[in-house]
């Protein structure tokens, strides 16, 4: 699945800015996803776990510095995510201050941060679970860099998602914010990349 600007063009790697957070929904049309260019290469090849117990290898990031990642917005504890009105969970590209699973006060930059229950991931691991009470990573979305052209492509999803859970708890309020009966409609051929900051109205940072 190809992912897109506006006006259906393809979205160059060289184009998504280090720092900013951009969104688009995939697998589903209601099911919203980060997209992010850390600026510097991701570890590679990090083995992660759900919460299930079950083991998968994330890749790490892509493009010619394999620093674009992409992950669910979902968050993995109470499945806060963008919405059109306000989102409590975002990428923090500057140091912040959290707690980490030791109940120490670290300082991070390059984290995804959920103020809902203060759950913070590493997207250049992977987006392990640095702090809080999330029980797994946030899942993964798998991208593929076309080196031609520079365009990427969403090709699949791996780790503990949680698509399910999160349209049937939210079946009624989806339908309404996207405009659709068919919530678990599956995205095909592309999917519109946005800046969070154009999608939600404000952000919530904590």
């Amino acid at each position: 699945m190809k992912l897109v600007d506006a006006f259906d063009r393809p979205i160059k790697a060289a184009s998504l800015k280090e720092g900013e957070s951009y969104l688009f929904h995939y697998p589903y049309v209601s099911t919203p996803c980060f997209l992010l260019n850390l600026g510097k290469p991701t570890a590679q090849e990090t083995l992660l776990q759900t919460k299930d117990g079950a083991s998968y290898i994330w890749p790490g990031g892509v493009g010619p510095q394999r620093s674009i990642v992409a992950f669910s917005a979902i968050c993995a504890h109470k499945m806060t995510h963008p919405a059109r009105s306000v989102s409590f969970i975002n990428y923090r590209p500057k140091r912040v201050s959290f707690l980490d699973a030791q109940k120490n006060v670290v300082e991070r930059d390059h984290v995804i941060y959920c103020c809902s229950e203060k759950s913070v991931y590493d997207p250049t691991r992977g987006a392990q679970v640095l702090g809080g009470p999330a029980p797994q990573p946030l899942a993964t979305i798998l991208l593929e860099y076309n080196e031609g052209d520079g365009s990427l492509e969403a090709i699949g999803t791996d780790g503990g998602d949680m698509f399910e859970k999160f349209l049937t708890t939210f079946d009624f309020r989806l339908k309404l914010e996207y405009q659709t009966e068919n919530i678990r409609k599956q995205v095909a051929g592309m999917s519109t990349v946005t800046t969070v900051a154009e999608y939600c109205r404000t952000q919530v940072m904590c």
